[in-house]
């Protein structure tokens, strides 16, 4: 299968690692500063992993030119909805996660599950926090905002995430910390005066947002219209 990468920093690189050893080609690696080269490459699937001001357009290329493309860049999501409605338009096929990691996405339901339990008991209050390397140019992660969606879902209390402590009991504080050489931690505490509940998952490397990456763009060819981890999975 022949992949385009669009973006080629590190996880651009971390992909590309994993697609070769799986027997694939790299039909084209598009950066900031050859992104003129991007037409005319053909390719059966595209991965972008770029900077959040470059992915609306590379995306948009995409579709536009039905090449199947999965998304890992955060950051961009005030746009999210009109390349959706582009999508659909194009029947084109466009696949975006916050985080491609499998344990990730258990840790996902994992966080929903536990919500869904603690919304009868309010003397708990409910925080995040999320650490990365220094690097990542957003915050908080689209991990953390996707755990405070699933809290948000579950949990009536809680009707909208912040970046700063409230005083507010209906918002829901992400706490980001940039650290060097971090892939990425995300925390899940329940708070009381008795005591404290925590969920956390901590990634050790790159490898698992890049394997599960790969993975999904060996499966998305064939298939239409705007598709998630839950569609991937299926649980």
């Amino acid at each position: 299968m022949k992949i385009l990468l669009l973006g080629y920093g590190k996880m651009g690189k971390a992909v590309e690692q994993v697609a070769l050893e799986r027997g694939h080609e790299i039909a084209g690696r598009i950066d900031y500063n050859n992104h003129s080269e991007l037409s005319g490459i053909q390719a059966d699937v595209a991965i972008e992993f770029s900077q959040p001001e470059a992915a609306y357009e590379n995306l948009r290329y995409c579709i536009e030119n039905n090449i199947p493309v999965v998304c890992g860049t955060t950051g961009w999501l005030h746009q999210k909805s009109a390349l959706e409605k582009l999508t659909h338009s194009c029947n084109g096929s466009f696949f975006y996660a916050s985080n491609f990691s499998i344990g990730v996405n258990l840790f996902f339901k994992l966080n929903q599950q536990l919500a869904r339990m603690m919304n009868n008991f309010s003397h708990y209050d409910v925080s995040i926090d999320e650490v990365h390397h220094t690097e990542k140019k957003d915050a908080p992660s689209g991990t953390a905002i996707t755990l405070a969606e699933g809290i948000m879902k579950e949990i009536s209390a809680k009707k909208k995430w912040v970046k700063k402590e409230s005083k507010n009991p209906k918002d829901l504080l992400i706490t980001s910390f940039r650290i060097d050489q971090v892939p990425g931690t995300h925390l899940v505490k329940y708070s009381s005066l008795i005591d404290d509940i925590e969920i956390r998952h901590i990634a050790h490397s790159r490898e698992g947002f890049a394997r599960g990456a790969v993975m999904v763009a060996e499966w998305l060819p064939g298939k239409k219209g705007v598709l998630g981890m839950e569609d991937f999975l299926q649980f």
